[in-house]
């Protein structure tokens, strides 16, 4: 069974569409790659699946043991976001709270996991600094820390790389590709890097324009068709 199901999915804002009638279903161990230009609608469908924003028509379903509770999320940072004035131990560990429950304080066992998602992202001799003291990548390897706290089993990455250069951005690349082959999480990222798409993931959800669902030797062949009307944008 699949992990997550987008069933007949209409997704916009004040009754008005950006996205209609959408369908795909992401298996686990999947790296799922959102693309499409900006406006299309890719945000409001993350949203939209983590139960952010009620969808206008269709319906989104978990299976294969995953709940809502269990996906971990990267959003994209605000500049005020950055200038977060916390610990990366602080931050990572709030990524725990879905874990907490009623607790008023958190556990051994969600301290321990914060500890080894920090050691995981190599950030262990950062834990007691200031979060906003902390370079590009340093942060989004920190927010990363914090949401895999939240889950073992399916993370949503909205533009990770986005601002950061070019070294940075292949190492966050590559450091999200382990997750996915050695840890086997299932990935859902968008990204405005088809180039990045087709050598990390291995399906392709394209929305704007002709919609396109499927492994990514189906979208290079959708491609050269032009996807069947009005090219790729």
């Amino acid at each position: 069974m699949a992990q997550l199901i987008c069933e007949d999915l209409s997704l916009g804002y004040e009754g008005k569409a950006i996205l209609k009638d959408l369908n795909f279903q992401v298996e686990a161990g999947d790296y799922l790659c959102v693309v499409g230009e900006n406006g299309s609608g890719k945000s409001t469908l993350m949203k939209t699946i983590l139960g952010l924003r009620a969808p206008l028509g269709g319906r989104v379903l978990t299976g294969d043991g995953l709940k809502r509770t269990e996906i971990g999320y990267l959003p994209q940072q605000t500049a005020i976001q950055r200038d977060f004035p916390a610990s990366v131990w602080e931050v990572v560990l709030s990524g725990c709270q879905g874990r907490r429950g009623l607790r008023p304080f958190y556990g051994r066992a969600e301290k321990a996991l914060a500890a080894e998602n920090i050691a995981k992202m190599g950030l262990t001799p950062l834990t007691k600094r200031c979060f906003r003291e902390l370079a590009g990548g340093q942060q989004q390897r920190v927010l990363l820390a914090r949401a895999l706290c939240a889950t073992g089993k399916m993370l949503l990455l909205d533009e990770p790389v986005s601002g950061l250069d070019p070294q940075v951005t292949g190492e966050m690349y590559d450091l999200i590709a382990r997750l996915n082959g050695e840890d086997g999480i299932t990935v859902i990222m968008i990204s405005h890097d088809i180039d990045a798409a087709l050598r990390y993931g291995s399906h392709i959800l394209r929305v704007g324009g002709a919609v396109f669902f499927g492994t990514k030797e189906e979208y290079l062949t959708a491609a050269a068709s032009g996807f069947g009307k009005g090219g790729d944008r």
